[in-house]
């Protein structure tokens, strides 16, 4: 394949005019002078055929794509940056007299990569040339905080999401096959649905709510029933939208057998599960989530750094998920890439929410110490200080049998699953036992049934306990202090590179986006290093100093 501009040498007239108006340097032409070509050409030469026309140099590419990100420009400014700015031909070793590109070919140049399923070359890339320059530690510390982002779309309640969706549907069709949808379009739809679903145009009345998605939802039905027995094309049912239809319809209503006829699902009825559910027809991913105080729809990105204070702190990977998935569900995940990557911590710094016992064990086996709060135990038991919580029971695993601080021992040993597909242990004393015993009022609450106790495997039992000992020492707690710098990165991201909210419907669009604002960070960070700029404190505000002194 033949990629115009394969030089990537600055050209000799660019570096004149480029250091007569920055004498004393800018940050791109720090990054040229001493990190050279981040990406290369022969990097992402798979994702281009080799016939037809030349193309853009994709290194280039991938190079202006992290500066527009570090800048916040949109792919136009992005391009006419390219075109106009000395500092950015400096960067990119372009000439004085180079017309850059249109502004088209940035997002063609995603496609690809999202097509080839190399939007992670960005990051990856360009730690490979960091750790070339001795500015990535290896086998160091390294922490990782999740933090929630918000889809491209605005967040919808359910009546607002069916009318919307059908309003999408006949946008489709009278875009494509008007004939067909003059020929089937109903009196009332063009009131109905001609302009956007929003709140305010909405009944007041639970009554007046409930009978207008009950008639939208005979609407959607009716639609899907003209376009099976009146086919525009063969296969006409499975437009999107029209797939995006039925799928809603199937979460939103049921069918009432006695009135023959499409209700609107209450209480009774019940919803899918949140993961499941979809809430908006415009993009099929994004996911409603709550976390304490904040409510969300989109997805939820986890980021990794390095944390150790001879080297920058650079981003080391980038986990995006549904925002339903919990933080403890990603973290094997995220040992997994960065050990395929070669850059796994020794130590990894996480929150509470990462910590649960299989989690301890599996990494223990990976040589990663995570190094976190585990959950408190929430039963009253290991609330109340004269209770009788699990660490007052002995456990003999060989015997399958609990002891209880009476001298009692167990009567009931059964494995099951829970609800996140763990294996689970549950033991269960006897009821004579029980109802006897003295101690009974400080071990169990119920009125006739005996204590009984729900254990993890013993492997993840004993590493909970070992983990849950840990942090009580003083060595854990100033060990743990190092965690809260990646929330300096995060309020970072979605200050300066707008990581909060994604630019693109979809979770591998999202996923490119997060990628795209790590890269942009590490870059910033790394010239900031290599001009020697010292990393930024916490801000401290007047009334604060004054009490700090």
């Amino acid at each position: 394949m033949y990629f115009r501009s394969q030089s990537f040498q600055v050209p000799a007239e660019t570096i004149r005019v480029a250091q007569a108006a920055f004498p004393k340097g800018n940050n791109y032409m720090t990054m040229r002078d001493q990190i050279n070509d981040i990406y290369t050409n022969s990097q992402f030469a798979h994702l281009f055929s080799h016939a037809g026309r030349s193309a853009e140099a994709p290194g280039r590419l991938a190079l202006v794509l992290v500066m527009q990100y570090a800048e916040g420009l949109s792919d136009r400014q992005a391009a006419e940056a390219v075109r106009s700015r000395i500092d950015w031909k400096y960067a990119l070793a372009l000439p004085l007299e180079d017309a850059g590109f249109v502004h088209g070919i940035l997002s063609q140049f995603r496609e690809r990569l999202l097509a080839g399923g190399e939007e992670m070359l960005l990051l990856e890339d360009m730690l490979t040339r960091f750790n070339d320059l001795g500015l990535l530690s290896s086998k160091g510390k390294q922490r990782t905080d999740s933090t929630h982002i918000l889809a491209a779309t605005r967040q919808l309640n359910r009546l607002e999401l069916v009318g919307e969706t059908m309003r999408q549907a006949l946008e489709v069709l009278a875009t494509a096959y008007p004939n067909w949808l003059r020929q089937h379009l109903q009196p009332d739809w063009f009131d109905r649905y001609g302009v956007r679903f929003e709140e305010y145009r909405l009944p007041k009345t639970v009554k007046q709510r409930e009978e207008l998605a009950e008639s939208i939802g005979q609407d959607g039905l009716y639609l899907m029933e003209q376009l099976l027995a009146y086919p525009i094309t063969t296969g006409s049912y499975e437009l999107p939208a029209m797939t995006t239809l039925s799928c809603i319809w199937r979460q939103q209503y049921y069918y009432d057998a006695e009135k023959g006829c499409l209700r609107w699902r209450g209480k009774e009825q019940g919803l899918p599960p949140g993961a499941k559910l979809i809430q908006t027809p415009y993009d099929l991913e994004a996911r409603y989530s709550r976390k304490r105080d904040t409510e969300w729809t989109g997805y939820k990105v986890h980021l990794t750094e390095t944390c150790d204070p001879e080297t920058p702190h650079l981003i080391t990977h980038v986990e995006t998920t549904v925002a339903t998935v919990p933080d403890s569900e990603a973290l094997p995940q995220i040992h997994a890439k960065l050990l395929d990557k070669h850059c796994a911590p020794q130590t990894h710094l996480v929150d509470a929410g990462y910590i649960d016992a299989a989690n301890l064990v599996n990494s223990a086996i990976d040589n990663i110490d995570i190094i976190g709060p585990t959950l408190a135990d929430t039963s009253w038991q290991g609330r109340d200080p004269d209770a009788f919580d699990l660490s007052a029971f002995t456990i003999d695993w060989e015997a399958q049998r609990v002891t209880c601080p009476e001298g009692k021992e167990s009567r009931v040993w059964s494995h099951s699953k829970n609800s996140y597909g763990s294996s689970v242990i549950h033991v269960r004393f006897a009821s004579n036992d029980c109802a006897t015993c003295a101690q009974r009022i400080h071990c169990t609450r119920a009125a006739k049934n005996p204590r009984s106790l729900k254990l993890y495997p013993q492997e993840q039992h004993t590493a909970l306990q070992i983990a849950r000992q840990r942090q009580e020492t003083d060595a854990f707690k100033e060990e743990y202090k190092k965690r809260a710098g990646i929330e300096g990165t995060i309020s970072l991201g979605t200050r300066s590179f707008d990581l909060r909210r994604t630019r693109y419907l979809g979770l591998a669009k999202t996923h490119l986006h997060n990628v795209l604002v790590a890269a942009a960070i590490n870059l910033t960070r790394v010239i900031s290093w290599l001009r020697h700029k010292p990393r930024a404190q916490t801000r401290v505000s007047a009334l604060a100093s004054l009490v700090i002194g």
